[in-house]
């Protein structure tokens, strides 16, 4: 397998299934285009190297521009951008392009990979999950002619409707934890303590969100085989997204898991620039310099709220 990834134009060569892999990229591409197309998105190209990176938690690549004698960070989210023109007056935008994180590497991670991200004005995480449904169904019908597919053995069915399950309900089932019983972070790591081996400790700078989050990968995603839509997500991890009306330790927020891995994450979006910059100084506060889930404030993103920004909601 290293050697087929290492020259991988005589995987290519030898191998037609491979080559049948790229046909069929390209296909689901063409199916996404197709989908937001016609509904009225436009799609455009955002800034690959940026001053301040944002609009994701990832440890970003830095280089360097020569003439301008200026860092520059590689872009690790179009979010940001795409909200500006939001501002600008398109109602429906989508970027199809690459990002760059510098982390950890695994079968679900690449320090460079392409993402979709759209921002629709007037629309919800609500209208955002009907079509998060709606165009993976499409993409699947267009690219292989079903709605169903196989993968690792188990048999997926990718036609709406899919299983949606707050957050709170779906970790209380696997775990037994209830996180609404736990508001600090102190608390709910007791909570969790009883199911981490002795020799795993979790690190005490870890905010209540954080906690979620591992919990979130540890024991519920590798169990959401089926398409499932888990929503409403802890408030410090999810600088972005606007806060539910009663529940403003929780925000608007849901991610898309098929084949016991993420594959979309969405909000409805903050566009209270007030708000959004109290978000910005308490990830500064809450968060050490190095950690990836810090957000680093963004003035003239802040400056473009202000001008106004209509309510929306965003996937990626």
């Amino acid at each position: 397998p290293e050697a087929r990834y290492r020259e991988r134009y005589v995987d290519l060569a030898v191998n037609p299934e491979v080559r049948d892999v790229f046909r069929m990229r390209a296909r689901i591409c063409h199916a996404l285009r197709e989908f937001l197309d016609g509904r009225g998105f436009l799609e455009v190209e955002t800034p690959i190297l940026q001053p301040i990176y944002g609009g994701a938690a990832a440890r970003p690549f830095m280089t360097h521009h020569n003439q301008l004698h200026q860092d520059l960070y590689l872009r690790i989210s179009f979010e940001l951008y795409l909200k500006r023109l939001l501002v600008g007056g398109y109602e429906r935008v989508y970027e199809i392009g690459r990002d760059f994180r510098n982390e950890g590497v695994s079968f679900k991670h690449n320090p460079e990979f392409t993402q979709l991200e759209f921002y629709m004005a007037y629309a919800d995480y609500q209208d955002v999950m009907d079509l998060t449904e709606a165009m993976v169904a499409h993409a699947a019908q267009r690219a292989t002619g079903s709605t169903a597919i196989v993968y690792e053995g188990h048999s997926i069915e990718l036609a709406p409707p899919w299983n949606r399950i707050p957050l709170r309900a779906a970790l209380l089932d696997v775990t037994g934890v209830d996180i609404d019983e736990h508001r600090t972070s102190e608390s709910l790591r007791g909570a969790v303590a009883a199911h981490v081996a002795p020799d795993e400790a979790l690190p005490e700078e870890w905010t209540r969100g954080k906690l979620v989050e591992w919990m979130l990968e540890r024991y519920l995603e590798p169990a959401l085989i089926q398409p499932t839509l888990v929503y409403d997500y802890p408030r410090d991890i999810s600088p972005l997204a606007k806060s539910k009306p009663d529940h403003p330790g929780t925000v608007e927020r849901f991610e898309g898991f098929v084949g016991g891995m993420e594959i979309c994450n969405a909000f409805t979006e903050l566009n209270d620039p007030l708000d959004q910059e109290q978000r910005f100084l308490e990830m500064g506060r809450d968060y050490r310099a190095e950690d990836e889930e810090r957000h680093p404030m963004d003035e003239d993103y802040l400056n473009a709220m202000r001008y106004g920004m209509p309510p929306n909601g965003g996937f990626g």
